[in-house]
């Protein structure tokens, strides 16, 4: 520590003085002790202050400069990263665009040719239908144009047809128990005769041959075509047909040709009222069934019996009481009788049923 410097004189003064100067000395130099100490510490404490300030600031400046360079490297970092995903992105963007139009071409390609695929399929089908709806429209126009011709057939022709299937076909639809191919006949002792016209017979030197007459069993015949009937006397007769089987008898049919083709163009010969008899054992009797009129007009009438006892028969008179007009002759082309063999479950209730 620096001290104060003392001048020779000083040590020089005179003893008297010494201890009243040695007293005022010792308090000044205290006190200027105390201020040189003063001094002393304050001049080093400024220079400390001033190296510290400037050791704070070259530090300062130096964590600025670091912490400058940290964040810049830092930042370099954070940039370098973001580069590199960029870069990556950038290369994965590039390709995806380089192989994205080849597979999405093939996608598309697939995606459209499919339903190509199937349209031209149902291009097939509709061809296909179309072509049979063609065939059924052609068939369809044909069967039009053949209602279109029978509608223009005219009244004459399709009474004929009409004719002509009423002669092959039969629409009575019930069994018939007296026709002579099942094993019905005739019963010639309860039958009139056969009425014997001279057109119908052939001589030679005035002797006859043959007679053409039909037999009465013609009438048990399906063959209905004119002058094909048994024909007797007069307009009173009757014939009784033995039935191939015993039955229990429901109705009964007669038949005779229409006017159309009639060769005299007239219906007279037709029978008109007539009854039937039911006959069985023997001597035969003969249980009233009912009593009729038929009407030329309609070729074909069924008539329902007005009496049906339950029992079975095995023969039918019909008995004809008068006809349409002719004087010399009567004619019978065919009658059928029907019924079933066992007993109908259903009894008629009334005992005079309609007529058909």
């Amino acid at each position: 520590m620096p001290r104060s410097s003392r001048s020779p004189e000083d040590s020089c003064d005179q003893p008297e003085n010494v201890a009243h100067v040695s007293r005022e000395v010792r308090p000044r130099r205290i006190i200027q002790r105390g201020r040189n100490i003063c001094r002393m510490t304050e001049a080093p404490l400024s220079n400390a202050t001033w190296i510290t300030c400037l050791a704070c600031f070259l530090r300062t400046r130096a964590h600025r400069v670091l912490f400058n360079t940290c964040r810049y490297k830092l930042f370099i970092h954070k940039l370098i990263e973001k580069a590199g995903v960029l870069i990556l992105c950038a290369f994965g963007f590039w390709m995806f665009s380089v192989h994205l139009p080849s597979k999405m071409d093939v996608w598309q390609e697939d995606s459209i040719d499919s339903p190509l695929q199937s349209l031209r399929m149902y291009q097939e089908k509709v061809r296909h239908h179309t072509g049979e709806i063609q065939d059924l429209r052609g068939h369809l126009n044909q069967l039009i144009a053949k209602l279109q011709e029978m509608e223009a057939m005219s009244d004459e022709q399709k009474m004929t047809q009409k004719i002509i299937k009423m002669i092959q076909g039969d629409y009575i639809e019930k069994p018939d128990f007296a026709l002579k191919s099942i094993g019905a006949s005739i019963d010639f002792e309860q039958t009139s005769a056969t009425y014997n016209h001279d057109k119908a017979c052939s001589y030679w030197n005035w002797i006859r041959l043959w007679n053409y007459a039909q037999p009465p069993d013609v009438i048990l015949e399906p063959n209905v075509t004119p002058g094909n009937c048994w024909a007797f006397s007069g307009d009173r007769g009757q014939v009784t047909i033995r039935l191939a089987q015993k039955v229990y008898l429901s109705n009964l049919t007669l038949q005779h040709i229409p006017k159309t083709i009639s060769l005299s163009g007239s219906l007279d010969t037709a029978p008109k009222d007539f009854v039937i008899y039911g006959m069985e054992g023997s001597p035969k009797e003969e249980v009233f069934l009912g009593a009729f009129q038929f009407q030329p007009e309609n070729i074909i009438q069924t008539f329902q019996l007005q009496n049906q006892p339950p029992r079975t028969f095995g023969a039918v008179k019909v008995k004809i009481s008068s006809n349409w007009g002719n004087p010399r002759f009567t004619c019978l082309y065919r009658v059928r009788v029907h019924g079933s063999v066992t007993l109908p479950r259903e009894q008629p209730n009334s005992p005079h049923p309609k007529r058909d």
